[in-house]
């Protein structure tokens, strides 16, 4: 069975940091494409970054800078750094897992920042 566990959300200031974890298990860590989301309230779930079995990033063009994805495979765990955050950044953090064509999805991580 394909698991998806995310920590490290919270509340945080305006300007502050953030890291969140994804850890998995249940499959082949290293041969997914792994991705991480967010819902804010009232919106869409909106991709926010996604990272290769290679190591290749994407991010969503207006988070570029800010936020960074990684991966650890001997770990089975994604990373994503969130710097700088602002209180448009609120959202309900999701971690999503691609392999062999078909998505798994972690229960979610709420990041709060104040202004």
């Amino acid at each position: 069975q394909v698991r998806l566990v995310e920590s490290g959300g919270g509340l945080v200031q305006t300007g502050g940091s953030l890291r969140l974890s994804c850890a998995t298990s249940g499959t082949i860590f290293s041969a997914s494409l792994m991705g991480w989301y967010r819902q804010a309230p009232g919106k869409q779930r909106e991709l926010v970054a996604t990272i290769t079995m290679g190591g290749s990033t994407t991010y969503a063009a207006s988070l570029k800078g800010r936020f960074t994805i990684s991966r650890d495979n001997a770990k089975n765990t994604v990373y994503l750094q969130m710097n700088s955050l602002k209180p448009e950044d609120t959202a309900v953090y999701y971690c999503q897992m691609n392999i062999i064509s078909r998505d798994y999805w972690g229960q979610g991580t709420q990041v709060t920042v104040s202004s």
